[in-house]
């Protein structure tokens, strides 16, 4: 059959068989739906999707969306899913405009059927077992968890797997104190959410660059967070969240400012969860000195010139110093980074 999806967004193709609801697939074998991400992958979405379309866990539900991409992305999506004839429910569809990785999932949540909610990338490859071992992982626990994370495996440009990849382990944070102590090194491609996180917090705020620490956080502050530590995601090195070669000044400026935005928009979500959860005043207190510097960088930027920007420097308090001169510089005389730039395009391996 065919579907529509919402008004801002191209029309979605849906194959058979039609979806479950969670409440008709809640005994031992919850439907669960993977969302599929992608943005300018036309090269690699199709292992992806085939990665998805292998899961031996039924009932499922995959959802693929193209992030409004400027190449043949949404294309290759569609060859990729063409001939399926499996048991799966797949839905393909696309963003007219773009709207980030954060504002994305959270759409695509509002459209899943599934309990159990995975996460994937356009350029990452989940193994075959991978939503039946976390779901047996979930209901041998009791269905308590709202987030469990995965290993993953180091792949690089050329599919090749090379180490194991191991976050940290969620289960040591147990409360909103473990939390703001040290926040876990987490990869967001490797995560499954209950839908009771949506339920609760509502989506995610627009404009926010990931989503993987929000989530971690809004898990810790619920039903909990848990770490199965199995290979379950081939991570492709060199991906979007590789590090860059910057090609000019302005693109490396362009990518603070970008940086700096992002920042914000986090730190407005985390502060949004935190008073839904009962935890407000510790939260703006945990963000303090970050919020702080990030709009201290958000004024160096704003400054309409050179006089505002000198006056910033010298009044704000609390502000490292070698973080106002690098932003006096960045945002007065970037010309000065051109060839620390160019050094770095030629002789980095």
């Amino acid at each position: 059959m065919n579907t529509r999806s919402p008004s801002d967004a191209a029309p979605a193709r849906t194959s058979l068989p039609e979806p479950r609801t969670a409440d008709a697939a809640s005994g031992d074998r919850p439907l669960v739906s993977m969302l599929l991400i992608a943005y300018n992958q036309e090269r690699t979405v199709a292992e992806a999707v085939r990665g998805a379309l292998a899961q031996s866990w039924q009932p499922f539900e995959l959802i693929v969306s193209d992030d409004c991409s400027a190449d043949d992305t949404y294309a290759a999506i569609e060859a990729a899913v063409r001939d399926y004839r499996g048991p799966h429910r797949v839905v393909t569809r696309r963003n007219e405009r773009n709207e980030g990785i954060s504002a994305h999932l959270s759409r695509l949540a509002g459209l899943a059927q599934g309990e159990l909610l995975f996460v994937a990338a356009g350029d990452d490859v989940s193994a075959p077992e991978r939503c039946a071992r976390v779901v047996e992982y979930w209901l041998a626990h009791g269905r308590r968890f709202d987030l469990i994370a995965t290993d993953l495996a180091d792949m690089d440009d050329a599919g090749v797997v090379h180490e194991r990849i191991a976050p940290d382990t969620l289960d040591a944070y147990r409360n909103f104190d473990d939390w703001a102590a040290k926040r876990p090194y987490v990869v967001g491609a490797a995560h499954t959410w209950s839908r009771r996180l949506f339920e609760r917090f509502g989506p995610m705020l627009p404009g926010a660059a990931a989503e993987d620490q929000v989530m971690t956080f809004r898990a810790i502050v619920s039903g909990g967070a848990s770490s199965l530590h199995e290979p379950l995601v081939r991570y492709r090195r060199g991906g979007l969240s590789r590090k860059r070669r910057y090609r000019s000044v302005a693109e490396f400026i362009g990518r603070q400012r970008q940086s700096n935005r992002y920042s914000l928009a986090e730190a407005r979500q985390l502060q949004h969860d935190a008073d839904i959860a009962g935890f407000g005043e510790r939260m703006r207190a945990a963000l303090a000195s970050k919020l702080a510097r990030e709009q201290f960088i958000d004024a160096m930027f704003s400054a309409p010139g050179l006089g505002a920007r000198a006056a910033l420097v010298t009044r704000s308090r609390g502000i490292a110093a070698g973080l106002k001169v690098r932003m006096f510089l960045y945002t007065t005389c970037p010309a000065l980074y051109a060839p620390l730039l160019w050094a770095k395009r030629t002789f980095r391996k």
